[in-house]
Order: structure tokens, then C-alpha cells, then sequence
């Protein structure tokens, strides 16, 4: 895969840095964050000089980041647009969708949507603290706000068992899975709509007995664990 820009001339700076993190979208999407190595962008943007992805982005980390950051905007506003009709209908469903639908316009994005849900989706699952250091770095002030918003619609005891996390890394999974599907026509309303239906049943969902009782002896044996020390 090569991304070419142009009829030919030298590109300036602006230009080959649009074209590697345009070449690592499409290679994240193809074989995900650690499939891609940063000679294979530079290669792939047809960049000339190997170290222009560390010159321009800064190395792996400057990638992830400016994939993340040139789809920011675009989802920052339309959440906060879905978050603020969600204030005229208060219900569990319609605040989901602020989180969810914004993501799955992605879907449809030839410029490089389908690499961001794939990078998303990674660093959601991925183990340790760059991962988190990473999505912590782009956590935006629609995805702070929408977690302010859900809780009150969620049980009692829910929220303190990271369910909206998990809720937003299944929306991801499933979202860079959708985009990975041969033969997807390219109307996905049934699908979001379908994946809102079941962000909102895991956001909803009661705490069971069996797991308030774990929390309970959890919380105990740390109370009694700070008594001691």
C-alpha cells in the first residue's frame, strides 16, 4: 500500500506529514498498532528520508496520537451536539447514543475512519499505562461530560465497577469490527442502531446479588487493611 499525493513533486513538510499519518491509518486498519512498524509508514507515504515519521510525528507515539487528534474534533462536536439534545429527553437510551453515534459515523469516513475505530479499539484493549496514557491524552471534554451524564442512569453500585469503561471499550471492539466486515453495505444505521441498544442494556443492567455481595466482602477486607496500617 502507498499513499500518493499530487502529480509527482516534491511535497513539502505539511504535505508528507498528511500522507504518513494518512499511510498509518490504512496500515493500523489493515494489521492494527503492533503489525506496523515505523519503517512500513514511511515507506508507505513514500516518504524519502527514514527518519521523516520521527521528524514530523515525533515516533510511535506521535502517530497514534495524530490519527487520534485529526478525528477529535469532528466526534468531539457531534457528542456534545447529541449530548445537548439528550437534555431535553432525559433517558438512558438517548444519552448512549451521544457516545455511540458519533463514533459510528466513522464508519463511513473514506479518510481514514476506519483506522481511528481500529487504533481506538487497540489502546482500549490493550494491557498496562501507555494504552491508558495515550486515550488519557485525547480524553475529550464530550467523553468527560458524557460520563458525568450516564451515571445517574445507572444502578446502584455500577459505577464503581468501571461498567461505563467497559461500555465504551465493547462500543470500540465492536465498531473496528463492523469496519473489518467484507461484503458491509454501507448503511450501518441498523448496526449502531442495534449496538446502542446493547451499550444501554450493560450501562442499565442491575447489579446482581451474587455481585454486590463480592463488593461488600471486597471493600471490607480493605477497610480492615487500612485499620492496619
Amino acid at each position: 500500500m502507498r499513499v500518493l499525493v499530487g502529480s509527482g513533486a516534491v511535497p513539502d513538510a505539511p504535505d508528507l506529514r498528511t500522507r504518513l499519518v494518512a499511510a498509518a491509518e490504512q496500515l493500523f486498519f489493515e494489521r492494527g498498532l503492533d503489525g506496523v512498524s515505523l519503517r512500513e509508514i514511511n515507506a508507505a507515504a513514500g516518504a524519502r528520508n527514514a527518519s521523516a515519521v520521527q521528524y514530523h510525528l515525533g515516533g510511535r507515539d506521535g502517530v497514534i496520537a495524530a490519527v487520534l487528534e485529526k478525528h477529535a474534533p469532528e466526534v468531539e462536536a457531534r457528542r456534545h451536539a447529541l449530548l445537548d439534545a439528550a437534555q431535553d429527553e432525559p433517558e438512558l437510551r438517548a444519552v448512549v447514543a451521544a457516545y455511540v453515534r458519533p463514533l459510528a459515523v466513522k464508519l463511513g469516513d473514506a479518510d481514514g475512519g476506519p483506522g481511528y475505530l481500529q487504533v481506538l479499539a487497540d489502546l482500549a484493549t490493550a494491557p498496562g499505562e501507555r494504552a491508558l496514557r495515550l486515550l488519557g491524552g485525547v480524553e475529550s471534554s464530550s467523553t468527560a461530560r458524557w460520563r458525568t451524564a450516564v451515571a445517574p442512569f445507572m444502578p446502584a453500585g455500577a459505577v464503581e465497577l468501571h461498567r461505563r469503561f467497559t461500555a465504551m471499550q465493547f462500543t470500540h471492539v465492536e465498531l473496528a469490527r463492523r469496519a473489518h466486515e467484507r461484503g458491509v453495505r454501507a448503511d450501518h444505521r441498523l448496526f449502531t442502531s442495534h449496538l446502542v441498544d446493547l451499550v444501554a442494556g450493560l450501562l442499565g443492567a442491575p447489579v446482581s446479588g451474587e455481585t454486590a455481595r463480592l463488593v461488600e466482602a471486597r471493600d471490607a477486607r480493605r477497610a480492615a487493611r487500612t485499620g492496619r496500617s
